[in-house]
C-alpha cells in the first residue's frame, strides 16, 4: 500500500517552470496546454512543511480526475488526460510524474476562490461565534460547532499567493467580475457541492466544506480548473462518527493541524517536521479517503 519514497519536489528540464505552489508544480507544456504535478508536499498553518505524506500527490490526482468525470454534466474542466503515455514526449522523459500529473488545457482563471459551506466548522464557526455571520450572512441564533446548515452557503474568498485567502462578499465578487459571471459562480458551485455532497454521504463520508476554481477557456466558456473535491480542498469527515457540537475526526489535513498544535510553535516558518507515524497515518487518511469515495483502491 505505501510506497517508501515520496515527492517534494519536482524537475521537468525540457518544460518552462510557471510556478511552485504550496504542492503543486505547474510547467508550460505548449501554447494551449499545462502540466499540472502534484507533489506530496503539504501545507498548515501557510507554511509548507518540510516533512512530505507519501502518494499523497497521487491521491490528489486520481480522485480529482474522479470528480472532474463525475460532475461534467453540471460543467466542462480543464482535464485532458492523467495518463503519462497520452501526453507530450517532453513530459513522458521526465521522472517521478506518473500518477500525479494532469495534462490540462489553459484557462484565464478568475481570481475568486468559490468556497460552500454545508456545516458550520473552521473559520465559519469561529466567525459565527464573534459575529452571528458566516463572511457577512446572518445565520440563525444557537448554533453548535460542526451543525449542519440549513442549506449551503457560497462564501467566496480572494485568492492569495501567500498567507491567508480574504473572505469577500458576493457583491464584492460582482464588482471584480460582473453580475453574470458572479451569479454564474455561485449556481454553479452550489450545484457541483449539492452532487458531491450526496453521492459522498452515501459512500459514508460527510462533506463538510469544499473550494472550487474556475477560469474561462479559449472559447469564454466557464470551466472547472485546478483540483476538485480532494482532502487538500475540502473537509472529509466519517459519517459514521458525525457528532455535532464538537469537532470531528477527518480524512483531510486537519489530522496534520491538530498534531501541530500539540506543539510550541509559532506558526510562522520554518514549519516543524512530522514524525514518520504522524506523515503514514495521514497518508493512510487520504488513501481510505479515495478508497470510500471510489470504491477502489490506489
Amino acid at each position: 500500500m505505501m510506497n517508501a519514497a515520496a515527492l517534494l519536489q519536482t524537475s521537468v528540464s525540457e518544460l518552462q517552470l510557471l510556478k511552485r505552489g504550496k504542492v503543486r508544480d505547474v510547467y508550460a507544456v505548449d501554447n494551449e496546454h499545462l502540466l499540472i504535478v502534484a507533489t506530496d508536499r503539504i501545507s498548515a498553518f501557510d507554511c509548507i512543511l518540510p516533512t512530505a505524506i507519501p502518494r499523497k500527490g497521487e491521491v490528489l490526482t486520481s480522485l480529482s480526475k474522479f470528480w472532474f468525470k463525475k460532475l461534467a454534466d453540471i460543467v466542462p474542466n480543464h482535464l485532458v488526460t492523467t495518463d503519462l503515455e497520452q501526453m507530450p514526449e517532453t513530459v513522458q522523459r521526465a521522472e517521478n510524474l506518473k500518477g500525479r500529473s494532469m495534462l490540462v488545457r489553459k484557462a484565464d482563471v478568475f481570481p475568486v476562490e468559490c468556497v460552500v459551506r454545508g456545516y458550520l466548522v473552521g473559520s465559519g464557526w469561529r466567525d459565527y461565534l464573534r459575529t452571528g455571520k458566516v463572511c457577512g450572512r446572518k445565520l440563525p441564533e444557537n448554533l453548535i460547532e460542526s451543525a449542519e446548515l440549513s442549506e449551503p452557503i457560497f462564501t467566496p474568498s480572494t485568492k492569495a499567493e501567500e498567507g491567508h485567502d480574504e473572505n469577500i462578499s458576493e457583491g464584492q465578487v460582482r464588482g471584480l467580475l460582473g453580475a453574470d459571471t458572479a451569479n454564474n459562480l455561485r449556481e454553479i458551485s452550489l450545484r457541483l457541492y449539492n452532487e458531491a455532497r450526496d453521492y459522498a454521504r452515501r459512500r459514508g463520508i460527510i462533506i463538510a466544506d469544499t473550494k472550487f476554481e474556475f477560469g474561462r477557456d479559449e472559447n469564454g466558456d466557464i470551466i472547472l480548473v485546478d483540483e476538485v473535491l480532494t482532502p487538500d480542498s475540502s473537509r472529509f469527515w466519517p459519517a459514521e462518527s458525525y457528532r455535532p457540537g464538537q469537532s470531528q475526526p477527518s480524512f483531510d489535513k486537519q489530522f496534520v493541524r491538530d498534531y501541530l498544535e500539540t506543539l510550541e510553535w509559532d506558526k510562522q516558518p520554518p514549519a516543524p517536521p512530522l514524525p514518520s507515524e504522524i506523515a503514514s497515518a495521514t497518508t493512510a487518511k487520504y488513501l481510505e479517503a479515495y478508497r470510500l469515495l471510489t470504491g477502489k483502491e490506489l
